[in-house]
Parts: structure tokens; C-alpha cells; sequence
């Protein structure tokens, strides 16, 4: 939309309005409509401060934002909604029930929108497309998915069993690495406090010695050196190139790409990562299966909710030998990201007409690995945080008393 100031005359007296419009026929138009004086001239110009400072805190006081809403509160009032659709009553009733109590405003906000359109008259689908980012891919598909079938309250109830498997995924793989962290973060700030406090202290006395000093000692004092001095200019940088990575992440499709591929290499993470989502993909193509959508539409559907691009763009390939004429199982093969041992499974499924139980134990499978690495992360990682603590060890050790121990030498 466009913006023109149109100045007019009514009696002896001058005023301008400004109207926004597609063009200056439709400003002019709706001008006249308003009859509220008589045109002398009309000029396009640029959105005024009022009106762009005003949009801005509707947005602002808007409680649906441009976020996904919270996963956990999506399925408590999704679960009410399965819930009364299975007792019969009527959508728009249910939609108003459901919000009544609903403490989150996005989420009260966004379903109180929807059922306003349905009574007007829009399907479900339809009206909760508008809020796509919010509620996601997975979510509009399985409404579209309830109303073609006719089994809405069936949808409703598969798309609450499928995000929960997310959460529970999400919230096992957190607390796993917890632990590590704290103990990674503490080992950090460790060694700041010893590079700040401590070596300062042997750093004059070291001098004074004018002896030629140990690489390790050398080591100690550089990075001291390092950190008091350029400290505040590292942290800067590191807070600009994270901000700068993480905008290049979000527009550029090849940094994307590759950040994710690098992501599915890093120890224990990149396996783990891999197991959920492939897990995940499994476990929702299977049950899209089982709802009877069409197994084209279904591999779109799931592949969807993998939010590794590198992964999803693997992925895609099986929908795409597909829809080139060729079995599930070449589509599995060709993604070159299941072992033999899945796509002969696959294959077997395909063949044997027993598909939707061998996606069973597919999905078993990945989750017992995702399950096995999170159960064990601790066991996995402890071999990385001993040797990083005995290398702060003996690089501390070697830095302060390998000095002293040639002063020694030299007393004697």
C-alpha cells in the first residue's frame, strides 16, 4: 500500500488528510467518498511517523507475535479440543470452550481468531493458516488431514501424541547434557580466575629471575596477556561474529547448509541430532501412514518437521524418487543417510505388504539409539572432560613450578 497527502479546500478554509491507498486513481476516489471538501492537489509521499509509530505499538501490544507458540500449552488445549470433538459437539463450541480458560494470550489470541472465522464461515484449515509460524507445519497439516478424512477429533489426537514425542525428546536431551556443561563452564571460568589472579602474581617474579622461561610458562603469561589486555575486545567480538553468523544462518540458504551438515559431524551431539530427527521423521510418517494419507503428501508432511536443513534436504530425496516412479525403498536408499540393514526393511515392508509395522520397528530402532546415547552422554563425554582437565592440570603445573624448579637447580 501507498500513502498521499491530499490538500483541499473547504469554504475559505485549507486542510490536507492523508489516505493510504493502491494508487492515487483509489486515494482520489476514496477522497471523494469522504465528501468532506473539494480537491486541489494530490502528491504520493513516504509512510508518515504517526502512522508507522502507531502500527508499531499495535504490534507491540499485539499478543500474537512472530514466534512459535508454547509446544506445551498447545497440546493441553489441543488435548480439550480432541477431547469434546469425540463427545460430537460442534467445532465452533468446542474453539470457544477451550479458550475460556486459557491463560496464554497468544494462544487464546490466535484460537479465539480462528473460531471468528470459522462462524464465518471458513474451514479450519483455512483459518489457521494465517498463523502458520506460530503453530507450524505439522499442526495445519493434521487439521487439513482431520477435515478431508472426517476424523478431526482422530487428527487432532495423533498431532497431540506427535508433539509430546518432541517435547519429551527435547526435554531428555537437555537434562543429558546438562551435566556437562556445568562442568565446562566451571572448568572455564577456572581458568580465568587462575590466568587473572594467579599468574600475575609469579609473573614479576619470573622476570626478575631474567632466566630464559619454559614454552608452558610462556604459554601462561601469553594468554594472561592476552586476556587483561584484549579481554573486553574478544567478548565483543565473539557477541558481533555470533550475531553476524547467526543472521547469515537465517538468509543465506548455503550457510545454512553447511553449518547444519558441520553440526551432524560434532561428537555425540551429531549422532544424537541425527537419531531424534530421524526418529521423529519415522514415528510421524508412520502414523500419517497409518491416518491414510497418501504417502507422497505424508513424506512431505514429516520430512517438514526436521529442523536440520542438511538432513531435511537429504530427506526430501525420497518424495522426489518417488514422484520419478521408483519404490519407497530406492527413495530410502538413494538419501544415502540409512544404513543397508533400514532399507532393506524397507524394502521388505514394501514388498511383503507389511509396511506400516516394519516403520514400527524402524522407528524403535532410532529412538533405542537416540534413547541409548542420552541415557549415556555422561559416560561418553567423560573421556573428553578428564583429558581437558588434565591438560589445565599439567599445563598449570608446568607453567609456575618448572621455573622454580630451575631457580632451584641454579641455587644449588
Amino acid at each position: 500500500m501507498k500513502y498521499f497527502r491530499i490538500n483541499y479546500k473547504i469554504g475559505k478554509k485549507k486542510d490536507s488528510i492523508v489516505l493510504e491507498a493502491e494508487n492515487k486513481i483509489s486515494a482520489m476516489q476514496n477522497f471523494y467518498e469522504m465528501k468532506i471538501g473539494v480537491l486541489i492537489r494530490i502528491q504520493e509521499i513516504s509512510k508518515p511517523l504517526k502512522i508507522a509509530f502507531g502500527q508499531y505499538v499495535n504490534k507491540f501490544k499485539n499478543p500474537i507475535k512472530n514466534k512459535k507458540v508454547d509446544t506445551e500449552k498447545l497440546i493441553a488445549i489441543l488435548d480439550q479440543i480432541a477431547i469434546m470433538l469425540d463427545a460430537g459437539l460442534p467445532l465452533n463450541y468446542v474453539l470457544a470452550e477451550a479458550v475460556k480458560n486459557q491463560n496464554d494470550e497468544m494462544i487464546k489470541a490466535i484460537f479465539t481468531k480462528i473460531n471468528n472465522d470459522i462462524e464465518g464461515g471458513k474451514s479450519l484449515y483455512n483459518s489457521a493458516i494465517t498463523f502458520k509460524e506460530q503453530l507450524g507445519f505439522i499442526t495445519l497439516s493434521m487439521f487439513k488431514l482431520g477435515e478431508e478424512t472426517g476424523r478431526l477429533s482422530e487428527s487432532v489426537s495423533h498431532l497431540t501424541s506427535i508433539l509430546q514425542n518432541i517435547i519429551d525428546n527435547r526435554k531428555k536431551f537437555q537434562k543429558a547434557t546438562r551435566y556437562p556443561l556445568i562442568i565446562i563452564f566451571a572448568m572455564g571460568i577456572a581458568f580465568s580466575v587462575v590466568i587473572i589472579f594467579v599468574v600475575p602474581q609469579f609473573k614479576s617474579f619470573f622476570q626478575q629471575s631474567n632466566m630464559e622461561l619454559p614454552l608452558p610458562t610462556q604459554f601462561l603469561l601469553w594468554i594472561e596477556h592476552a586476556l587483561i589486555v584484549y579481554g573486553p575486545y574478544i567478548i565483543v567480538s565473539a557477541v558481533i561474529l555470533s550475531i553476524f553468523i547467526n543472521i547469515l544462518y537465517k538468509r543465506s540458504e548455503k550457510v545454512r547448509l553447511y553449518l547444519d551438515k558441520l553440526m551432524l559431524k560434532i561428537y555425540i551431539l551429531g549422532k544424537a541430532t541425527l537419531n531424534a530427527m530421524i526418529s521423529r521423521f519415522m514415528y510421524v510418517f508412520q502414523v500419517l501412514v497409518d491416518a491414510g494419507i497418501p504417502m507422497l503428501e505424508a513424506l512431505n508432511i514429516a520430512s517438514d518437521i526436521i529442523e536440520n536443513s542438511y538432513l531435511k534436504e537429504k530427506i526430501k530425496r525420497i518424495s522426489t524418487s518417488i514422484e520419478e516412479g521408483k519404490s519407497l525403498y530406492q527413495g530410502f536408499e538413494k538419501t544415502e543417510v540409512f544404513e543397508n540393514m533400514i532399507v532393506e526393511m524397507i524394502k521388505a515392508g514394501e514388498i511383503g505388504g507389511g509396511l506400516d509395522k516394519m516403520l514400527n520397528k524402524i522407528t524403535k530402532i532410532y529412538k533405542d539409539r537416540f534413547d541409548y546415547i542420552v541415557d549415556n552422554i555422561a559416560t561418553l563425554i567423560e573421556p573428553i572432560l578428564i583429558a581437558a582437565i588434565a591438560g589445565f592440570v599439567m599445563v598449570l603445573a608446568l607453567g609456575i613450578f618448572l621455573p622454580m624448579w630451575n631457580m632451584v637447580d641454579l641455587a644449588k
